[in-house]
């Protein structure tokens, strides 16, 4: 019973983005994606590791884990799963990645999860972090492909740990280990029985190191705009780090920033130009004489984490909102 209610649920959200769609590029990405999936899973290669990641930030936790595999075992290949665009459309921009196949998550009722696994056919499945959808984990547990979720990290007031969470908990125990990042998860977990449990630490520590002794930073359009000078990085910026920006803007005195907002699309692009008037350029509009400009929008998704190299210090936006960005990527250059 609760089942098909909660299918009903995820059936009209679905739903919902389809008429989002219409108005918003990324809800429309979102829904064409999960178009046809089976179909599309069908060239997929089988019996590999089957990663699934949210979006970026769940992708770049998981690369450590995917290399190692595909080192210590260089004849699987591994296939990755986003639930969000920013995933799916941006990881290629991670260099030197593992992945031998990509696609969106089906949407979760049981017909579509039993559809995409058994086409897919995994040899086992890595859960990023918390995507812990119940028909999901039901059908792989249904099939015997082992179920480890990594880099966990778990919060009390989500609903596993609620009284009326009884039917999204008992699904937790189909998860065959929990490689978790701190204690606080650990302490969750075992206070509803389950002790399948690793300490692992956020494997992103991994990542940001790796990035940054493997990967060239040098990047010509930032470096043209800079001309030898260290800029002032706004990372993931959000409205409320826009107008510290703004207030500041009348005393920059020579000082270089590069604004990275969290949402790119084109009318906040926009909105921001119009906001920084003839004092900013944009990343992808860059043209020669923009570098006697004192503000760079970076526009673009997935060059944030090496144009870090450039700064001197980061505002990391999201703080004000109680959701802070990635703060190990500036932290790695030591801003």
């Amino acid at each position: 019973m609760i089942r098909s209610i909660y299918t009903f649920f995820v059936h009209a959200y679905t739903q919902l983005i389809r008429v989002a769609g219409l108005f918003n590029p990324k809800a429309k990405a979102w829904y064409d994606g999960r178009k046809n999936l089976t179909s599309i899973v069908s060239s997929a290669p089988k019996n590999a590791f089957w990663f699934h990641c949210a979006s970026l930030g769940e992708f770049d936790q998981g690369l450590p884990l995917m290399n190692a595999l595909k080192e210590k075992y260089p004849n699987t290949e591994v296939v990755v799963s986003f639930f969000s665009p920013s995933g799916k459309e941006h990881y290629q921009k991670r260099k030197n990645h593992p992945v031998d196949f990509s696609c969106y998550l089906p949407i979760d009722s049981k017909s579509n999860v039993r559809a995409f696994v058994n086409e897919l056919s995994p040899k086992s499945c890595f859960i990023i972090k918390y995507e812990f959808w119940p028909n999901l984990l039901a059908v792989l547990h249904e099939k015997k492909v082992p179920i480890y979720s990594v880099a966990t990290l778990l919060r009390p007031n989500q609903i596993y740990f609620q009284w009326y969470g009884s039917w999204f908990r008992k699904h937790l125990n189909l998860v065959n280990h929990f490689f978790i990042q701190n204690s606080e998860t650990e302490q969750l977990l075992k206070a509803i029985g389950i002790v399948n449990i690793s300490i692992v630490g956020d494997l992103r520590f991994d990542t940001v190191v790796q990035r940054k002794n493997q990967i060239s930073p040098q990047n010509d359009i930032i470096e043209a705009f800079l001309q030898g000078q260290k800029a002032i990085i706004f990372g993931s910026s959000w409205r409320e780090e826009e107008e510290i920006l703004l207030a500041f803007k009348p005393h920059l005195n020579g000082c270089k920033i590069i604004l990275a907002p969290h949402n790119v699309d084109e009318k906040n692009c926009e909105r921001l130009m119009k906001q920084f008037e003839s004092s900013a350029a944009r990343y992808t509009k860059f043209k020669a004489g923009d570098s006697s400009k004192p503000i760079l929008i970076l526009d673009t998704i997935g060059h944030l984490a090496s144009a870090y190299a450039y700064g001197e210090l980061a505002v990391i936006g999201g703080g004000f909102r109680g959701q802070l960005h990635n703060i190990l990527e500036p932290s790695v250059y030591g801003l």
